[in-house]
């Protein structure tokens, strides 16, 4: 196991909304429960929250703020801040890199902090088939 997890903002989305997940990554995140080993879910992804939740793409019954709290204290998830160098470092990824200014920020993430990425997203699965990120598909 990594040193930790990084949930992807779908993955977070669909934990709030029990839908299905991967038996795999379902797996590492009580793996990771149950060794004390970190899950994190990153400060960029309240941010993505909340613009689906004010653009109406989500329908929540709570605020994006109370949304995101309740999302991690119910499911015991850290908080992962990002850095200037995070910043800074998510425009200088490897090539091929696609250009969604969140989906760089949690690769930078999470290759500064060795975790692993939780995702479905096509782009961030294939960039991990290529060596530059450890990803895990949920």
């Amino acid at each position: 196991m990594s040193s930790g997890l990084l949930l992807d903002t779908c993955a977070v989305i669909w934990m709030t909304h029990k839908e299905f997940i991967a038996a795999e990554a379902r797996d590492a995140v009580n793996e990771c429960r149950t060794t004390g080993i970190p899950v994190f879910v990153s400060v960029a992804t309240a941010w993505e929250m909340a613009m689906l939740v004010s653009r109406g793409r989500i329908r929540e019954t709570k605020d994006a703020k109370g949304w995101y709290d309740g999302f991690r204290k119910d499911a015991a998830i850290a908080e992962q801040p990002v850095a200037a160098d995070t910043f800074i470092a998510s425009c200088f990824l490897p090539q091929p890199i696609h250009r969604d200014p969140i989906d760089r920020i949690l690769i930078a993430t999470a290759r500064q902090h060795g975790l692993t990425i939780i995702t479905r997203d096509r782009a961030i699965l294939s960039y991990g088939a290529l060596g530059h990120v450890k990803v895990l598909a949920c």
